[in-house]
């Protein structure tokens, strides 16, 4: 009897200890997700509705009507009257015509001024409409859809770059149609929202852009850059208020820029940048209204840099009055990105889970300190920035643990940059009541 006593009591002992190690555990990960949450809000400076003290974009920033006009334009030659898609390409640019034509055309990035041309003698340009590339391949969008909206040979070419200028360029295709099409009955012409003129390739997807003429949105089909015969998945829809005709993206910088027009060929551009992962409506959305080309059919876009873009025109002609014949227009869009692609708050670097240096409190509201864990900070030479880049504060670090005066800065997010032997940036969050 006293043995089962004995090993009850040991039970209960056992089961108490259990207990108490969840509960700290439950704890601990409650109060790290605590002492780790980050404020939601508008984080682009620029915005109406910026909140210094947010450190995630949740996507609400809110702007002013904004027009844009472009730094130059010049004619494109004749062959090019129905330029489509654009990219930059070894210091030249790149197009091609949406008609029957099956050359690919070099322009000067100064002029637009006409290089070269090849062709890619084994393919059928049936409405070849966007053009995009990554390290390896071009890729040709053949999937201009809106005389009837009914296309059953949706598809793209896959060039290999070191091919172009061979007899016979090596090339695949990858066809696909669209998740959600069910009716594929003949419509009037312009009325499909099943049309597509733009699409952009990352490091392992091709995300689709539609052309929705009756909706005025776009929406992004996402399918595998690899040939084959897929089904193109929706993933997210934005209400762009226009039509989509074109797209560039840079990746690492997480920028994805659209263009199109509206109904009456107003040319507009969307800034849309500081999403996650391809999450491309998910953060700053800023539309750039081109009222200078009134009545031109702005069909492609691209840039190597994130603020200096070329886009190009088609020609378009109705009746006698109206005559835009096909252009080559450089932008300057520094005033609306340079502080987001050159702000160190951008760069991937930027270290989330410290563990060689340890910075408290933060977020802070008069002092950050900082201390070494397993490096001696003595003689290390630092830099405080805001998230715009700018140089507020620089130092070298004496002793084993610093304390960073932060009492006079507005509330935000900042960045400390700690020189050898650590070699990296910190997020300190200025956050006073």
């Amino acid at each position: 009897m006293n043995g089962k006593k004995e090993y009850a009591s040991f039970s209960l002992r056992a089961i108490c200890r259990i207990m108490n190690v969840f509960c700290i555990l439950i704890f601990g990960v409650l109060l790290s997700h605590s002492s780790n949450a980050q404020p939601a809000g508008c984080t682009d400076p620029l915005a109406n509705n910026y909140n210094a003290s947010a450190s995630s974009n949740d996507g609400s920033c809110l702007y002013s009507s904004t027009s844009i006009a472009p730094s130059f334009s010049f004619p494109l030659d004749s062959s090019m009257m129905e330029t489509s898609g654009l990219i930059c390409l070894n210091g030249r640019l790149l197009t091609h015509n949406d008609n029957d034509d099956i050359h690919l055309y070099y322009l000067d990035t100064l002029d637009g001024h006409l290089l070269g041309s090849d062709s890619l003698k084994s393919c059928i340009n049936k409405e070849w409409e966007e053009l995009s590339q990554d390290s390896i391949y071009f890729y040709i969008g053949d999937f201009g859809n809106n005389s009837s909206g009914n296309r059953t040979d949706l598809h793209i070419l896959r060039v290999l770059k070191s091919s172009i200028m061979l007899v016979s360029p090596i090339i695949d295709t990858i066809y696909f149609s669209y998740a959600d099409q069910i009716d594929f009955s003949a419509h009037a012409a312009n009325t499909t929202d099943y049309d597509c003129e733009s699409f952009v390739v990352s490091s392992d997807s091709i995300y689709l852009f539609t052309k929705q003429w009756q909706r005025k949105q776009t929406v992004v089909y996402v399918l595998p850059k690899t040939p084959g015969n897929y089904i193109a998945q929706p993933r997210d829809t934005f209400n762009v208020n226009g039509l989509i005709t074109g797209a560039t993206y840079l990746e690492q910088q997480r920028l994805l820029v659209l263009c199109g027009y509206s109904n009456l060929l107003l040319p507009f551009t969307y800034l849309c940048y500081d999403f996650q992962q391809q999450d491309f409506f998910g953060a700053n959305k800023r539309r750039l209204d081109i009222n200078a080309l009134a009545i031109h059919q702005i069909e492609g876009i691209a840039t190597s840099n994130g603020l200096k873009y070329y886009m190009t025109n088609e020609r378009f002609v109705q009746g006698s009055l109206i005559n835009s014949p096909q252009a080559f227009h450089i932008f300057d869009f520094s005033t609306y990105l340079n502080g987001y692609i050159n702000a160190p708050l951008h760069t991937f670097d930027l270290v989330e889970d410290v563990f060689d240096l340890c910075l408290y409190p933060n977020p802070t509201g008069e002092f950050c300190f900082v201390k070494g864990r397993t490096l001696s900070l003595d003689k290390v030479a630092y830099r405080l920035m805001n998230a715009l880049g700018e140089e507020l504060l620089t130092g070298t670090f004496t002793v084993k643990e610093e304390a960073i005066d932060m009492r006079d800065l507005a509330n935000g997010i900042y960045i400390l940059e700690v020189e050898r032997p650590y070699n990296k940036r910190y997020r300190i969050i200025k956050q006073s009541k």
